[in-house]
């Protein structure tokens, strides 16, 4: 199949790797982005992939707390500019408080919300700011405790990242410094066991085609994957990170010394997944010009 040069484009900007590999790599496997990241990774020409999900939606994250629940919703807004509006702000923190009570988010969007549900109240506001709005999802943490963090808060509670930590202790200092690290670090799951089945055996299968490449006898390649994907697990889970504030240790063995055991967690960041439509700005204008 012909290959575009937005193909190789988005390629490059995900691994890093040269305009003639990615093409190379998109031919090889025939224009699956997926497969040609791990074509790329096998021949060592890329790091692991940025993740191909970029922020499109605007809108906001909002985070509750009451004892040991703790929810995060996601109100989406077309908009950064609505997303600082005051009116705005105060429904996703009525929604936030309405999602207290219910546990998913089709319950949420029927909850009450002064007299009307919560989707009867976004389709006011729809028609109050002029711009599309959606409830678009909501998590829960509970725990001996939860504690909460956001990330460039907008206003109290709700921002661009929300995060809260489950805990079986009480020791809200240390959650809210994990809190900081899970915005950061952006773990893909608590521990090894929480991992999806599938994402591990793609890594096991790119780390063993690098380590054939090397030409090593397979009694070598057997100890260098169990070594590869010790580091992969290290990297990619919460409990095997090294803690940010203390990297000499992981945040399993900082949790310890702190007096807690961290039972989960939840990360929602305005937008994930969502691809955004980007225009050419030239394109945009000449359109708008009527040229």
């Amino acid at each position: 199949m012909a290959i575009t040069a937005a193909q190789v484009k988005e390629l490059r900007e995900m691994t890093g790797a040269g305009m003639m590999d990615a093409k190379k790599a998109l031919t090889e496997t025939d224009g699956d982005t997926e497969a040609a990241i791990d074509w790329l990774r096998t021949k060592g020409l890329a790091k692991a992939a940025k993740k191909a999900g970029r922020t499109a939606a605007e809108g906001l994250v909002a985070v509750k707390v009451e004892g040991g629940r703790g929810v995060a919703v996601e109100v989406n807004s077309e908009t950064d500019f609505v997303g600082k509006n005051a009116d705005f702000q105060k429904m996703v923190s009525g929604i936030a408080d309405a999602a207290m009570g219910v546990d998913d988010v089709e319950a949420l969007k029927a909850a009450d919300m002064g007299g009307k549900t919560v989707e009867a109240t976004v389709t006011d506001a729809i028609a109050t700011i002029g711009e599309n709005m959606s409830v678009r999802r909501m998590a829960v943490a509970t725990g001996g405790s939860v504690v909460s963090y956001v990330h460039n808060a907008a206003a109290p509670g709700m921002g661009k990242i929300g995060v809260l930590v489950a805990m079986s202790g009480e020791n809200e200092a240390f959650g809210k410094q994990v809190a900081m690290h899970i915005a950061a670090a952006n773990p893909q799951s608590l521990g090894e066991a929480d991992l999806d089945p599938a994402v591990v055996e793609r890594e096991k299968n790119v780390l063993t085609e690098q380590a054939r490449e090397s030409g090593k006898p397979d009694n070598v390649i057997e100890k260098m994957i169990v070594g590869r994907m010790k580091k992969f697990f290290s990297e990619v889970t919460l409990l095997g990170q090294a803690f940010v504030v203390d990297p000499d240790n992981t945040v399993a063995e900082a949790a310890k010394n702190a007096g807690v055991e961290i039972t989960g967690y939840v990360r929602m960041e305005v937008g994930e997944g969502i691809e955004k439509v980007e225009e050419d700005f030239a394109a945009e204008v000449a359109k708008t010009m009527g040229s």
